[in-house]
């Protein structure tokens, strides 16, 4: 199965339709979203073409393709508009022998972590920086953000696919890859 994985949208319909265009270009299976779908937040300034209401609609235009966990600026309100589920704080992907925690980030990350196996992976955004550090008992990797990039990173995704973790931009160019 090809994943594709995004944190971070905000509300942009700009970075959205970036990131669909993607998702078409990639072939994947499914699209994983890691929270903050709709709404940027009081810490953020606005994002490129911040337009909600375009976002709920071509998110869900494909709603029965997105797997999506709740962020910190994710409500029941958003709920309400977007036709697939929204809320819950975390998602499993079971890979073989590896259990991948997929979760926004203000719940639970390398601070708090979930209960988990040696080699297990915690997949969060919520930081919007990409990283990949290989800890002891599990890793951690983020995809950074669609709309809000932090700390000079790039906007992009991740594609999870054969047990590899590919980190792109949007222009598809390959910036990392972490097999495990």
């Amino acid at each position: 199965m090809k994943w594709f994985i995004a944190s971070d949208i905000h509300g942009s319909a700009y970075w959205c339709r970036k990131m669909l265009e993607s998702y078409k270009a990639e072939k994947a299976d499914r699209m994983l979203l890691l929270g903050d779908v709709l709404y940027h937040g009081p810490r953020n300034d606005l994002p490129q073409e911040y337009a909600p209401k375009a976002v709920i609609e071509m998110l869900n235009s494909i709603k029965s393709e997105i797997i999506s966990v709740r962020g910190n600026c994710d409500t029941e309100v958003d709920q309400m508009v977007l036709e697939f589920p929204v809320l819950a704080d975390y998602a499993y992907i079971i890979d073989e022998n590896t259990t991948v925690f997929a979760t926004h980030g203000h719940v639970y990350n390398t601070s708090k972590l979930p209960p988990m196996k040696n080699g297990d992976i915690l997949l969060h955004g919520h930081t919007h920086v990409p990283v990949c550090e290989v800890h002891e008992g599990y890793t951690y990797i983020n995809p950074g953000s669609v709309s809000i990039p932090k700390e000079n990173s790039h906007h992009g995704y991740i594609i999870l696919e054969n047990r590899t973790f590919t980190w792109k931009d949007f222009e598809g160019n390959i910036i990392k890859e972490f097999p495990f």
